[in-house]
């Protein structure tokens, strides 16, 4: 018999566990690649030089390598300079800025489609710069582009598994930590792929059901 019921009864606890943490990773990541994004955004809008060149070469950089050699030197490389994480810290760390580099052009683009007429008007009104992007363009730039940070949500999800390099025992990790013991790996793998379907596939599906409602709204 392929399939053993009992087993993967057994072990569904403990895959239970790391999806709770791969859900617990994504969502924290996310919040730091949105926030995060949002400041590079505004930082490369602003023509600083020095400091819009930074982050134009930051995010450039991060962009251009892998992910995992991200996470590997956050969690190896940096203690021996004094700066350390733990292994779940390290991993929201790294993907909120991996992320944060992507999120970062979709605010730039979601700016520059608000109209250059609320940009005239603001000046018109004299308004203070931080009530312009506050009430004025931020509320109308940030709907735009919903339906692409929750793609790049989504897309992290999918990425967690990347963690177990630096030790985060998610969704695949506690999956094969169930093999090891037992040599059995056609439960707990494919129970994992069930759940990040279980995840995924209804939060693609709600999405595009946002951007339905959004494009139908504007």
């Amino acid at each position: 018999m392929l399939w053993d019921w009992g087993y993967a009864i057994d072990i569904l606890p403990e895959l239970l566990r790391g999806l709770l943490l791969t859900v617990q990773a994504t969502l924290l990541g996310s919040a730091v690649a949105y926030a995060l994004g949002l400041v590079f955004a505004l930082v490369r809008r602003s023509r600083i030089p020095v400091l819009s060149q930074a982050v134009w070469l930051l995010v450039e950089f991060v962009r251009s390598t892998p992910l995992l050699v991200q996470l590997y030197f956050l969690y190896f490389v940096l203690p021996d300079l004094g700066i350390r994480f733990d292994a779940l810290t390290t991993g929201v760390i790294g993907l909120g800025l991996h992320y944060a580099c992507y999120t970062a052009e979709v605010y730039r683009a979601g700016i520059e489609a608000v109209p250059k007429g609320q940009w005239e008007a603001c000046t018109a009104l004299s308004l203070p710069r931080s009530r312009v992007w506050t009430g004025v363009i931020l509320p109308q730039a940030v709907p735009r582009v919903l339906p692409a940070l929750g793609n790049y949500m989504i897309s992290m999800f999918k990425e967690t598994p990347l963690l177990l390099a630096i030790s985060v025992m998610e969704l695949v990790g506690a999956a094969r930590e169930a093999g090891s013991e037992t040599f059995r790996l056609i439960e707990p793998l494919t129970m994992a792929g069930i759940f990040f379907l279980l995840v995924s596939y209804p939060s693609a599906v709600l999405l595009r059901r946002v951007e339905s409602r959004l494009a139908f709204a504007h």
